[in-house]
């Protein structure tokens, strides 16, 4: 459908017409987008952003990842990996430790003010992800929850 020129619509009612508006790897980017955006405004008076979130979460994890591990799984280069680890430890939020089966490793692990911060942040997350999935179903969010957990991990 064309609009014509100089016609009174908002943008992005404009350009849903568009073949890149069905793109779904546009639409996965625009959703991460939006969704980082929501995510750092809540955690912003946690002094955190989701990708120091994110590290803060997998040391709190009991899984005692690598810095290696992280930078793997979080899809982030190692030397971007070493500044939140660097900003967590000087916040007292993680340590890093000598990894028992790999000694030039370090092990990462979040500190009790670490579980306690992840905690808070945790349920600002979870509250931005309600907001954003508020137009879906229960089993929407499940199917779109298990699509996007097959698409990310589809090695």
């Amino acid at each position: 459908m064309a609009i014509k020129p100089g016609t009174s619509v908002n943008t992005t009612d404009r350009f849903l017409a568009s073949e890149l508006a069905g793109d779904i790897e546009f639409l996965t980017a625009r959703t991460r987008s939006l969704g980082s955006s929501r995510a750092n405004k809540l955690l912003e008076p946690l002094g955190l952003k989701v990708r120091s979130y994110s590290v803060l979460s997998l040391a709190c994890s009991n899984l005692a990842p690598t810095q290696r591990e992280l930078a793997e799984f979080l899809s982030l280069d190692p030397s971007q990996i070493v500044p939140l680890i660097d900003l967590l430890e000087d916040r007292g939020l993680v340590e890093r430790t000598a990894d028992p089966q790999d000694r030039r490793s370090k092990v990462i692990t979040g500190t009790s003010l670490g579980v306690q911060l992840y905690e808070k942040a945790r349920q600002a997350t979870a509250e931005g992800e309600a907001l954003a999935m508020a137009r879906l179903s229960t089993s929407e969010q499940e199917t779109l929850r298990d699509l996007l957990s097959r698409m990310a991990f589809q090695e």
